[in-house]
């Protein structure tokens, strides 16, 4: 495990942001933790009580807050999560409260979030529901964006419930138009009845990963289980959201599911074979691995004969 120098005793002066930042770095470094300068930027900042870029222009640090920075890097060392940490993760335009019990939400989620905006625009006060909601955050993105949709988020988990829950609220006190939370599992055959066939645009990023995947420390010692792990083939809760999306939806509108990067060719055939969809596409995430499946509800709202062909999105 990586050590870190003990900070300057009590008397020998304040040390200036961008020695401890290196000092952390190193640390961080020495841990094997991916961007370690960045995160020790942001750790920094974050004792500093002050925005990352203007680290440069802040107070130097005392022997409290050096205390403090240190903890917080022997902690990150050990691979607690960053947004843990800080108690905030980041995602698309707004700053959410996460910590356990709850998903962080990841960059590449951004990519399904903002395919769900841009297909709700310009439909008339649209209805987005988002599955496997977690923190809020497809669902928040969604409602700050589009401040004319209903938007609906559906969750089971109660730890999970409780930071959407407060995410929601801090949301809706910033101005943005309150979403609707719902405690249900999205496997349920009787999901969201009161809604079949209204909905415009439903999005989900479900519990994906295969049960005998190893995954990294961050998320194997911190992310809920239930919400990563999606069976033997990560496939056991996409099942049923597909068979769902298809009655919720209404003819012409759109669904969005997040998968694994292994699922490039699973997950759009399993939509394909479900026979309400059309213009089945596949979607890379940002470093190029298939990430999301994307599909529009049969414009007559029927369902086609099993085995319709699906293309992948190139662009």
């Amino acid at each position: 495990m990586s050590t870190l120098p003990q900070h300057p005793p009590e008397g020998t002066g304040p040390l200036r942001p961008s020695a401890a930042v290196a000092r952390a770095a190193r640390a961080l470094a020495a841990a094997g933790v991916g961007s370690a300068r960045v995160e020790a930027e942001v750790l920094a900042a974050y004792v500093l009580g002050v925005p990352r870029g203007r680290l440069a222009l802040a107070d130097d640090l005392g022997d409290d807050q050096l205390v403090r920075l240190d903890e917080l890097t022997r902690r990150r060392a050990a691979r607690e999560p960053l947004q843990h940490l800080t108690g905030r993760a980041g995602f698309r335009h707004l700053e959410l409260s996460v910590g356990p019990g709850v998903f962080v939400p990841r960059p590449e989620t951004e990519l399904l979030a903002g395919w769900g905006v841009e297909q709700a625009q310009g439909r008339p006060d649209p209805v987005v529901v988002d599955l496997c909601s977690g923190s809020g955050a497809i669902a928040l993105a969604v409602a700050q964006e589009l401040p004319g949709a209903r938007v609906i988020a559906v969750e089971r988990s109660p730890a999970a419930l409780a930071w959407l829950r407060r995410n929601a609220a801090e949301r809706a006190a910033a101005g943005d138009r309150p979403i609707e939370v719902v405690e249900a599992d999205v496997t349920a055959p009787d999901l969201l009845a009161e809604l079949v066939g209204r909905v415009d645009v439903l999005l989900c990023n479900p519990p994906y990963v295969p049960d005998d995947v190893v995954v990294p420390p961050e998320v194997a010692g911190h992310d809920p289980a239930e919400a990563v792990f999606g069976g033997a083939d990560g496939l056991v809760v996409i099942r049923p959201v597909v068979a769902r999306a298809a009655v919720l939806l209404r003819p012409g509108g759109v669904f969005g599911v997040e998968h694994d990067d292994t699922h490039g060719a699973a997950v759009p055939a399993l939509i394909a074979e479900d026979g309400g969809f059309t213009a089945v596409e596949e979607h890379p995430d940002l470093t190029g691995r298939p990430r999301y499946a994307t599909a529009s509800r049969r414009a007559d709202g029927q369902h086609a004969p099993i085995g319709a062909a699906w293309q992948t999105d190139s662009s």
